[in-house]
């Protein structure tokens, strides 16, 4: 099992070792979203290296969850049973979610 506290811990001082930002959260939302980007051309291009460009998404958003003290492993399991209880109707082949879940 990942210890995804201890992960999340270990990236953020690493941001700190090698002085990377860990103030400026609007610039790491931004940076996030570039490695989304170039996941996504990873993917389009049928590149071997979408995995890769996959895990530095999960290490920006772990930073990230550090930066504003975001327990992300507890946040991850709260939205997981949630959405495990969500129910869903299924209108012109569109899921929508049920008001009152």
């Amino acid at each position: 099992m990942i210890d995804l506290q201890k992960i999340q811990k270990k990236i953020y001082q690493n941001k700190l070792d090698k002085g990377f930002n860990t103030k400026d959260v609007n610039f790491e939302f931004n940076l996030t979203y570039g490695e989304l980007a170039e996941a996504f051309e990873a993917y389009r291009k049928k590149s071997s290296k979408v995995g890769e460009e996959l895990a530095d998404i999960v290490i920006y958003i772990l930073g990230l969850a550090e930066i504003l003290g975001v327990d992300l492993e507890k946040e991850i399991s709260n939205k997981v049973e949630i959405n495990r209880k969500r129910k869903y109707n299924k209108v012109k082949g569109v899921f929508n979610k049920v008001k009152g879940n």
